[in-house]
């Protein structure tokens, strides 16, 4: 048996994680795998060390003021990929946490392919990290075209996936009725992943949601969440005593909810991309605590939060952070365009032509396929 150590850091990276994944196990059963994973490896019967959610630190300041705890989760990993002794450690995205654990098991075993997937994104900061990874990785997987460039320069070996999550979705058909009563408008509202996240974000979001009531009477808010917090935000919604907001925390349910949505504001993140492949206008909203902030502002050497707006160098798509991510700010931006079709239908024909260089006929199969040429 072939060994395979999948090393994420937040749900974002397990879910792109099991795309890929699961495309290797159609085609390999000779693979064995073992994870740091969350809920949708899980969903695979791939055994994770530790729940996920040890790991997942927001911010600068969070991370910093958890250093020796992180500290002791990387050696406690470092020494369980190493027992597990894998033929690949394939690690997903969160950098910070998977390529400090990646840096640790080539030093102590060079025999282990690393394979990471998802570039550190060394075109929006910290460009000199890439002279430091040819030292212990074998193989970078990246999403977007334009990233090459910095991985060719220093000679790594890289490969353009495009994103598995613009990837074709399940056509199977869902009843949604139940969820969406009254024939109502479905408009989705994504607060995060993290509960630090929905700490900051779901008190502007129901104000704001309450500022749409008054004027709208059409709609129903459904509030995108992870199996681990769904409970939570239903809690939180019964609590404010909302009667059109429901919360969902399944994936393939969540899928067709966007897709049967007329609008959506999420926070700022990799979910844009699936809302704009769902060709569903859209805000962003983001806000992290000030020191945070200036940090990342004295760092970063791009104009905007969302790769769709990075990659036009304009804003497409309406970013609403820090300051200006408050309801007020963000039910004016959606009303200005809810009353304006053209905006939106303007907004949805740029995004096309935008995610279509994101786009690779099977990039969860030309992933699989590296992993399976590194065995």
């Amino acid at each position: 048996m072939k060994k395979i150590f999948v090393l994420t850091g937040e749900p974002s990276g397990d879910k792109l994680a099991s795309k890929i994944v699961a495309k290797l196990k159609e085609s390999r059963s000779d693979i064995e795998y073992l994870s740091v994973g969350g809920e949708h490896l899980k969903a695979l019967g791939i055994k994770s060390i530790y729940d996920l959610k040890e790991i997942t630190y927001l911010g600068f300041t969070r991370v910093l003021l958890n250093i020796f705890k992180i500290k002791s989760k990387i050696n406690e990993t470092v020494k369980e990929v190493l027992k597990f002794k894998p033929d690949i450690l394939f690690s997903i995205d969160s950098p910070d946490f998977t390529l400090r654990v990646a840096k640790e098991v080539k030093k102590k075993d060079p025999s282990i392919k690393t394979i990471h997937f998802v570039a550190p994104q060394v075109w929006v900061w910290r460009e000199h990290r890439v002279k430091q990874l040819k030292s212990f990785l074998d193989h970078v997987l990246f999403l977007f075209p334009f990233e090459k460039k910095y991985f060719d320069k220093e000679g790594i070996q890289s490969t353009f996936t495009g994103h598995p999550l613009l990837e074709e979705g399940d056509k199977s058909k869902v009843d949604i009725s139940q969820i969406i009563k009254d024939n109502k408008k479905i408009f989705s509202i994504y607060p995060g992943s993290r509960l630090s996240e929905i700490n900051v974000l779901t008190p502007i979001l129901f104000k704001f949601v309450k500022k749409m009531n008054e004027k709208y009477r059409d709609l129903f808010f459904v509030f995108h969440s992870t199996a681990e917090h769904v409970q939570l935000i239903q809690n939180l919604l019964l609590k404010e005593g909302f009667k059109n907001c429901g919360a969902i925390g399944d994936e393939k349910i969540k899928s067709h909810i966007l897709k049967s949505s007329m609008f959506a504001v999420a926070k700022s993140g990799t979910i844009s991309l699936e809302i704009c492949n769902a060709k569903i206008p859209s805000i962003i909203i983001y806000k992290m605590g000030m020191i945070n902030f200036f940090i990342v502002k004295m760092l970063v050497k791009v104009k905007f939060a969302n790769i769709i707006n990075i990659a036009a160098n304009e804003e497409v798509i309406p970013e609403l952070l820090q300051s200006k991510c408050n309801p007020t700010n963000i039910y004016n931006t959606v009303d200005k365009l809810l009353s304006d079709k053209q905006s939106m239908e303007k907004q949805i024909t740029k995004t096309q032509g935008i995610i279509s260089d994101f786009k690779t006929a099977k990039s969860s199969e030309i992933a699989s396929s590296v992993l399976i040429s590194n065995l």
